[in-house]
């Protein structure tokens, strides 16, 4: 309910010029996948563990680049055209202290 006492059903948002949408069933975590963002503009997803102070992904995928959309774009359709998405071979380690943010995705988000 808002404060006027009625439900509201808010469905996108925008700040600074940026509009965030809410996400449907399709693109909701149901697990522990997330794009993580970090220091330097390292961009990477996998599945979150965190350990001694690192933030390990298994099954990782490297976000290396897209165009002509923005980055809202990239996270609700990474197979789109326009995103460069490049499957790690090995676990990737980062330290905690390195992550900027990350966002909660589908199990599958960047592995199709």
């Amino acid at each position: 309910m808002d404060n006027t006492g009625t439900n509201s059903n808010i469905d996108a948002v925008q700040i600074n010029g940026e509009t965030y949408v809410k996400q449907n069933k399709n693109t909701q975590s149901t697990g522990k996948r997330a794009v993580v963002v970090v220091d330097r503009g390292w961009i990477f997803a996998g599945d979150v563990t965190e350990a001694n102070g690192r933030i390990l992904l298994d099954r990782a995928v490297w976000v290396f680049k897209w165009q002509s959309i923005g980055f809202a774009a990239v996270i609700e359709n990474p197979q789109r055209c326009e995103v460069d998405l490049r499957p790690m071979t090995a676990q990737v380690d980062v330290p905690a202290g390195a992550e900027i943010f990350r966002i909660p995705v589908a199990d599958d988000w960047g592995l199709k």
